[in-house]
């Protein structure tokens, strides 16, 4: 068994000027264990206080230059650990000895004349508070040690725990970038992909480009959900896939002058194009957008004869786009809508055939922003005519109410092409739209 430390020592200081008092209560002291400390007047226990460590203090109540209850209510304010004890006499002293013990001033007081064993059990019993004492101190001691340690022990998990997020929002940016990084690779191989089939169509009849544009341009002018974009952009990017198995007249023939056989072979096109995507997992979502993108508003669409709502948000959107583009270049009807025209028909057949709410908001952005008509990097804005001048370039044809061609697309306007077309608007009594190449 370990050897168990030897108990502090116990300092007790005498203050009484009676030297036989003090010698025999010096003895006592000495028989209970204590280191015996004296002092025979006020200022002489206070210079040892001052000088060395002393746990008890017994002073008598007729102490000289200051009485007991002064010293020891001094040594309390400035020694508050050390246990005081007074000696009084009981005749003429106890009265204000007990008020002294009330008021803490005073642990425990000897009545005069004192008696061997009463002193005895006041020691003892002193002693035993003043161990309660410093065994409490310990253990405060050592819960502010745990405590310090504790703080330290949670700086450094902080510490660790902010260097990990660190490091986990480090990793979440690079998987994000690369997650980013395979979409926009998806996209691109898509657009690949749908390449094959413009090789095959002669260049009025390439498509992908401008769908691709539009859907683009709605989303982030809507700030719709990130993946939604992208999955629409892959959907714009591969939706005629499903007729890489047509014929080449099939292909230039517009929908409306098909023959019943091939109008079957037609209406298969986008389920067909969803089974070509459906091999690949990350193109689920944008093949579901291709099956449904020829689904009517009224239901009277195909494959699914969906309805309203039930129709996919993306394919809603896609529908849009195409049929916009597929008016102008013929490949609807016999011959090439213009581009008013075909939003007036967008307009005309919504909540038939399009979301009345999309179709909206489809045609505002064609008719404000015009993403369709960006070409060689140049971008279009919308202007009423008082806010045209010279020298601008026309993006887009100008009819008039009746159909008549005002100005073609390209036109470099002027001060009297300009008071031209104010005297059509109020002749036909409406405003133009002009849309014109950015300078």
């Amino acid at each position: 068994m370990p050897a168990q430390a030897d108990p502090e020592p116990v300092t007790l200081l005498l203050v009484l000027e009676d030297t036989e008092t003090l010698s025999s209560l010096s003895d006592i002291g000495e028989q209970e264990g204590l280191r015996v400390l004296h002092a025979e007047s006020a200022q002489d226990a206070l210079a040892i206080l001052e000088l060395e460590p002393v746990d008890m203090v017994l002073c008598d109540a007729l102490t000289p230059g200051l009485d007991g209850h002064e010293v020891l209510e001094l040594i309390q304010e400035r020694w508050p650990d050390c246990i005081r004890l007074l000696m009084t006499d009981v005749s003429s002293g106890l009265e204000e000895a007990l008020r002294a013990i009330d008021e803490g001033h005073v642990y425990g007081f000897i009545p005069k004349p004192w008696h061997e064993e009463r002193l005895r059990l006041l020691l003892r019993r002193s002693r035993e508070h003043l161990g309660t004492q410093r065994e409490w101190m310990q253990r405060e001691m050592a819960l502010l040690e745990q405590n310090q340690d504790l703080i330290a022990l949670n700086a450094a998990l902080e510490q660790r725990i902010e260097a990990t997020q660190q490091e986990l929002k480090q990793t979440a940016e690079m998987l994000d970038k690369t997650y980013d990084e395979l979409l926009h690779m998806h996209v691109t191989t898509a657009r690949v992909i749908g390449d094959l089939l413009h090789h095959r169509l002669p260049r009025h009849l390439q498509t992908n480009e401008q769908v691709y544009a539009l859907v683009t341009a709605f989303c982030e002018t809507h700030a719709l959900d990130h993946t939604l974009q992208q999955d629409l952009q892959l959907a714009a990017a591969l939706y005629n896939i499903g007729k890489l198995t047509w014929d080449d007249h099939l292909l230039a023939t517009p929908s409306e002058q098909l023959s019943a056989n091939e109008r079957t072979a037609y209406q298969h096109y986008p389920v067909s194009g969803e089974n070509h995507l459906m091999a690949m997992p990350q193109l689920k979502r944008a093949a579901k957008f291709v099956r449904h993108h020829r689904e009517r508003w009224n239901g009277n669409g195909f494959p699914d004869r969906l309805e309203g709502s039930d129709i996919p948000y993306g394919s809603r959107l896609l529908g849009l786009a195409v049929d916009f583009i597929e008016l102008q270049r013929g490949m609807v009807l016999p011959r090439e809508v213009p581009r008013p025209q075909a939003l007036a028909l967008l307009r005309k057949f919504a909540g038939r055939i399009y979301d009345p709410e999309l179709c909206h908001d489809f045609v505002k952005l064609c008719v404000e922003k015009a993403p369709d008509l960006q070409t060689s990097g140049k971008a279009v804005i919308s202007l009423e005519t008082s806010q045209v001048k010279p020298g601008m370039i026309l993006a887009q044809d100008i009819y008039s109410a009746s159909g008549m061609l005002l100005l073609h697309e390209g036109k470099r306007l002027d001060q009297h092409l300009m008071d031209k077309l104010k005297n059509f608007e109020e002749i036909e009594g409406r405003n133009y739209t002009v849309l014109v190449y950015r300078p």
